[in-house]
């Protein structure tokens, strides 16, 4: 009885599991800087892409192909980062939560297909990137210049910082 409430084949509680792991480790670290996709947001997109995968790998015997699945999450994928980026001020902010969407469908396809340590790890990677590059904007002067630095002053000063 136990068993065929837990069941639920085609997909399998590790890569759920990992899924939302991956999703979980990286959205918190969006959502405890502020920033768009959060917690909620990321395992969603990494559970669903998972899902999505899944299920095509069962109706492959069915004459279907599973590389077609992830050609159009890549695209309902690009479309979801699209609404996350505005143009501020004549700047375009939101760049990094897009491209973080992106990633995120990638780890999903990767625990899809059976490699959820090497998906975990790279979730771990991007956390380490997205905290890391932030640490040297604010600590090394030169990489705080540029658009970055154009961008943050009119967001301060919008805000009513500075």
């Amino acid at each position: 009885m136990i068993e065929q409430l837990l069941e639920i084949g085609p997909f399998a509680w590790p890569s759920i599991g990992a899924a939302l792991f991956c999703g979980g480790v990286i959205g918190l670290e969006r959502q405890l800087r502020g920033k768009p996709v959060g917690i909620r947001t990321a395992s969603m997109i990494t559970l669903g892409t998972y899902m999505f995968l899944a299920t095509s790998f069962l109706l492959a015997s069915n004459q279907m192909d599973p590389s077609r699945v992830v050609g159009q999450v890549i695209t309902g994928i690009g479309f979801l980062g699209a609404g996350v980026m505005l143009a501020r001020d004549g700047a375009v902010v939101g760049v990094t939560s897009a491209a973080t969407i992106w990633v995120l469908a990638a780890l999903g396809v990767m625990v899809a297909s059976g490699h959820l340590m090497v998906a975990i790890k790279l979730s771990l990677l991007v956390v380490l990137l997205l905290w890391g590059v932030d640490f040297l904007e604010r600590h090394v002067t030169s990489l705080g210049r540029g658009v970055h630095a154009h961008v943050k002053k009119k967001i301060n000063l919008s805000n009513g910082v500075g």
